[in-house]
Parts: C-alpha cells; structure tokens; sequence
C-alpha cells in the first residue's frame, strides 16, 4: 500500500518543488537541483543529481515532475527518520548544537561550537538555532547522503583549519570523491589560496631565508638588496615558489589518499601512528620530486635582483658550474626535519585541542586557532634547526659563511660561528608570515570551492 504523507507534510514538500523549480515550468531539471546542491557544499553533485534522475525519472524525460520528486522525497523521508532520532540525544523532537557536538565526538572528530554553529545554521530555516524533523528533512533532501558519516564528511569539509607556512598536512577525501573526480574541486581552490598566501608573504618568506643564512647581517644584506633591485626584489623567487607549493601538495594529497585506498581504510578509522605514517610517506614523496624547485627558490631569494633573467637561467647556471647533485644539496636534512616536525606538532595537537575543547560553551573559533596554532610552533620549533642547516646546504656556492659540504660540517659551523642562536635564524619571520598564511588559506579556500562547479 503506498504511504502518503500528511497534510502538513504535503505542503512542505510542494513548498520545496516549487523553490527548486526556479523557471517555474512545472519540472525540476538536472541543472536546478545541481545548483541547489552546489549551495550547500554538497560534493559530486553532478553525479547524485543523475542518480536521483535515474531512480525516479520514470518517464525518462531528463526532468523530475511533481509526483516524481514527491516519490523521491518520500523515500528520502522513509530513509531518516530513524537517523533523525538518533541525532535527537535528549529526544525533544529537534537538534541542537550540543546534537551535533556529541554526533563528532562519537566519530572521533571534537569540533568547536562555533562550527556546530555552523552546520545548525545550514539547516534552519526559522532562525531558531534548532533543526526539527521538517528542516534537516529539506535538508538530507538537497544532502543524498547515504549514511550519517557520509553526511558528517560533507559537513567537515567547512571546517578545515589550515595552520602553518601553506599546507602541512594532506586533504583527505572520500572513495566517493575520489572515484566521482570532486577532489579536483578541492585541490583548485586551494592551489590558488595557497598561491595568493604565499605571493602575499613572499617578502617575509625571503626575510626568513636570508636571516637563516647571514644570521645578523641580513638586514644590511636586504637593505642593498632594496636600493639595488628596488621593493619588487622582495618577491624575487616567488614564482619558483607559487609553482613549487601547488603541485606538491597536490601530489602528496594523492600519494596519501591513495594508499589509505589500497589499505582498504576509511579515514574515521586511522589512528594516530596510522595517520602520522601515511604523512611521512606522502611528504617525503612529493618532497624528493619537487625538491631541486626548493633549491632554486632559495638560490634566487639570496642572489642580488639582475643576477639572473629568470628560472631557466638560474637552473642552467647551477647545473653548469656544480653539477646535477647541486640540485638536492641539503636534501637529508629537509627530510629529517619533516619528523619532529610532524610528529610533535600531532602530538601536541592532540593533547592542546583536548583541553581547548573540554569545554564546548567556550570552544571558539579563535581559541581553536590558537591552538592549532600552538601544536604548529612547537613542530616547528622542535624541526627549525634542520631547517637552518637545509637553507645554509641549499646556498652553497653563492654565500661566503656556507662553504662546508656535510650537514654535519654546517652543524659544526653554524655552532661555532652563531652558537645556539644560529640554529633559530629567522624563527621569528617563520611565525609571523604563517598567520596571514594560515588566514588566507582558510577563507580564500572556503570562499572558492563555493564558486567552483
């Protein structure tokens, strides 16, 4: 016998036909629902739009009539009213914050209130801070997740943080968005935040670099290096760097989610030394392919504005009077340093958001910040002397105080000429160019992947 839906619940579901279909032709089209879909972040739209056409399409005609979406509808609604009352913990008949709280915390996610926020508002209609059945209906509607967690991971992907000098660790997607192609999406929007960031902080990027490698005297190295080139020679390299960033986070972004595919596991069951194993295998990768980029980087953030017409140049001129290896000098420490660097900043990661996020009333967005924040200083604290030693490798040849060859001869040399302060050069720079970084990355991200298709 086929279940009809109440009075109140008939009008509802008019109420929505008649909002989705935006030409008001009587039909709802593959485009309309699209683009409904698209507006609340849902990912592979395109393909779950086809597949609802494809089970209740009945007469083929590439569009969804009234008693075609109502059927879909239905079926949506048969589908989770269970789930609804299992989001509903204290069975009021409505989901809160605290609701949406406790569903992460189940999963192994703590988020912040701000971000439980954030997703109730997505979902109400009324402005009263709570979803009741009618509302997170409309909503699974526009939302076809199968299941809970996949509906949890469309809703994580607007509460990514992204701390530190561009993007330290990789994105994870699900099989679906990797299977459907949405993770390119995802890599395009960042890839131009990431461009933009470090455009923005270039100056501060090439601050950092000489100060690791003239200690004191880079001021007065980047004082003749503005008279001579004038304030554009700040952005010298930053081309080699915008090409360099991309396309290796990109393709740690792969490597990593395609080994977490080929091990046959979800990303809500990685633990901990799972997680931290998949980061040192896919950085490391992508790191030995882009590397030689790294040096160049640091070749022309060093050498006077003129010295070279452009990348090609610099490259040739390197391979010519050193030799091929000059392109992964200091490449040992660089990859040492990705080790303490991630595995403190996850390790203090986890115990600081524990305590930022005890208390859920006082979890901002600001103090999540913050915190995040404070895991990345320690990484980076705890890896910058292998950072040092790396840049001080990486501009052999070209500076009179970096004429070892080992990393352990620039160690000994660093600490004899510096001391302890030496393996520190241009902390301070580090830190301050990865707030604006970390700023842009995050809204200019969240911004684009709205306006991508």
């Amino acid at each position: 016998m086929t279940q009809h839906p109440s009075p109140k619940g008939t009008q509802q579901f008019r109420s929505l036909f008649l909002r989705l279909d935006a030409n008001s032709d009587g039909f709802i089209a593959v485009d309309e629902l699209r683009k409904e879909m698209k507006k609340i972040g849902v990912s592979a739209a395109e393909e779950k739009t086809q597949a609802i056409l494809g089970d209740y399409d009945l007469n083929n005609d590439g569009r969804l009539d009234y008693e075609e979406f109502l059927t879909y509808m239905m079926d949506r609604e048969k589908k989770w009213k269970i789930n609804f009352q299992v989001l509903d913990k204290n069975n009021c008949g409505v989901i809160d914050q605290e609701d949406i709280i406790d569903l992460f915390k189940e999963l192994g996610v703590v988020i912040s209130k701000q971000h439980a926020k954030k997703i109730i508002q997505m979902m109400d209609c009324d402005n009263s801070m709570t979803v009741d059945w009618n509302e997170f209906l409309q909503h699974i509607i526009l939302n076809p997740a199968e299941d809970i967690a996949e509906l949890v991971s469309s809703w994580k992907r607007s509460m990514v943080f992204d701390v530190g000098e561009s993007r330290p660790l990789p994105m994870d997607f699900t099989r679906e968005e990797t299977d459907s192609g949405a993770w390119k999406k995802y890599i395009l929007a960042g890839g131009i935040a990431d461009a933009v960031s470090r455009t923005v902080t270039a100056p501060i990027d090439r601050i950092k670099i000489q100060l690791q490698v003239y200690g004191s005297g880079a001021v007065s190295h980047g004082l003749r290096e503005i008279r001579a080139g004038g304030i554009k020679s700040m952005w010298q390299g930053n081309a080699v760097n915008v090409m360099k960033g991309t396309p290796q986070s990109t393709l740690q972004c792969l490597i990593y989610n395609r080994v977490k595919i080929l091990g046959e596991v979800s990303e809500g069951e990685l633990t901990v030394q799972q997680r931290f194993g998949l980061g040192c295998v896919s950085g490391a990768a992508a790191h030995a392919v882009f590397y030689p980029l790294e040096v160049l980087k640091v070749r022309l953030n060093l050498q006077q504005a003129g010295t070279y017409t452009g990348l090609k140049e610099c490259a040739k001129s390197i391979y010519q009077n050193e030799s091929i290896v000059a392109f992964y000098r200091g490449f040992r420490p660089s990859l040492l340093c990705m080790i303490p660097y991630a595995g403190v900043e996850c390790a203090v990661y986890q115990s600081v958001m524990s305590w930022a996020k005890a208390d859920a009333a006082d979890s901002s967005e600001s103090r999540l910040f913050l915190c995040s924040f404070a895991a990345f200083a320690s990484g980076q604290t705890a890896s910058y002397p292998l950072a040092v030693i790396r840049t001080q490798q990486q501009a052999q040849a070209i500076s009179s105080t970096t004429q070892t060859s080992s990393a352990v001869e620039t160690l000994t040399s660093i600490y004899r000429n510096q001391g302890i302060r030496g393996f520190y050069s241009g902390m301070g720079a580090s830190f301050a160019r990865a707030f604006p970084c970390a700023l842009l990355n995050y809204t200019l991200t969240s911004r684009l992947e709205i306006l991508f298709p």
